[in-house]
């Protein structure tokens, strides 16, 4: 099974406000892309959003996956171990519950690796990610973000 590459990021216009989530899955000569858009959200729920669709995606279990992200959100609170601490704890205060707990399922399917990637910088694929999650949260047809909740 190929190592599998992953570049995710979220937007949000207005925090909250409009949102959208873009993907980029490599693995040898494959590609896909992938995106959608919701009426209110925040940029941490796309960001985190974009990593669990990517993970959703793979199609085998126990794959070794490396995500780029430019969300210290996401990959502090996973190279940290924090998620970790925040699941004992029942996430209690936690934003996102939701989708830490949707993460948390099928991150446990795969060697991931997070590596963080400077935003609006010159890395090419989030660059692109950034690219689909706009476009997406600029979208005449959004979806509802059913997790958000304004706190």
């Amino acid at each position: 099974m190929p190592d599998i590459t992953i570049y995710t990021d979220g937007a949000a216009q207005g925090n909250p406000g409009r949102g959208g989530y873009g993907v980029v899955l490599l693995s040898g000569p494959h590609r896909k892309e992938l995106a959608a858009g919701f009426r209110l959200t925040t940029n941490n729920r796309m960001e985190l959003m974009a990593v669990c669709v990517a993970l959703e995606a793979l199609k085998f279990d126990g794959s070794n996956v490396t995500i780029y992200s430019d969300s210290k959100y996401v990959v502090e609170a996973v190279n940290q171990r924090w998620v970790f601490g925040w699941e004992r704890k029942g996430f209690s205060g936690k934003k996102n519950p939701d989708l830490w707990m949707r993460f948390l399922r099928v991150y446990r399917r795969h060697n991931v690796r997070f590596v963080w990637v400077k935003g609006h910088a010159s890395t090419v694929e989030n660059n692109r990610c950034d690219e689909l999650a706009v476009a997406a949260a600029n979208s005449a047809t959004l979806n509802e973000d059913t997790g958000y909740t304004a706190d």
